[in-house]
């Protein structure tokens, strides 16, 4: 039997996380409890200190991880153990179609916050609002 699991992310700026990643991954900010109409809002009414507040967020379809956030006081300081790659060609593109879906979806990360790292025929590397490496593919 396979295990199910969720990435986790420390980071410093939970909101700039969460919009980041939502963007890169195309994921959607997990369901807040019945009756709130966000995690804030309720984490507000349940009286968590600000600091402590998470954030989630899963796959709108149901496929992936769910990715939860975490705030740390500390940057990051040295690199990834761990990193994602993120796959959005088809394994049907053309080479052509497939630095097209490489080069767009770069573009919306660079937009949303991200830096490209560095370029290889089949992946870019880059890095997130914090500096956590990641690969588009």
């Amino acid at each position: 039997m396979a295990y199910t699991f969720q990435v986790t992310f420390d980071c410093r700026d939970l909101e700039v996380m969460t919009q980041f990643w939502a963007i890169a991954l195309e994921y959607q900010e997990e369901q807040p409890p019945l009756g709130h109409t966000s995690w804030a809002e309720w984490a507000a009414a349940q009286g968590i200190p600000r600091d402590q507040w998470r954030g989630a967020l899963v796959d709108p379809n149901g496929y992936g991880p769910r990715l939860f956030f975490q705030p740390v006081p500390e940057r990051k300081t040295a690199k990834n153990r761990v990193h994602l790659d993120v796959t959005v060609t088809r394994p049907e593109d053309t080479p052509a179609e497939r630095s097209e879906r490489r080069e767009t979806h770069v573009a919306r990360c660079v937009a949303a916050g991200a830096c490209v790292l560095s370029r290889a025929q089949a992946f870019i590397v880059m890095a997130d609002p914090e500096g956590n490496e990641f690969c588009i593919q």
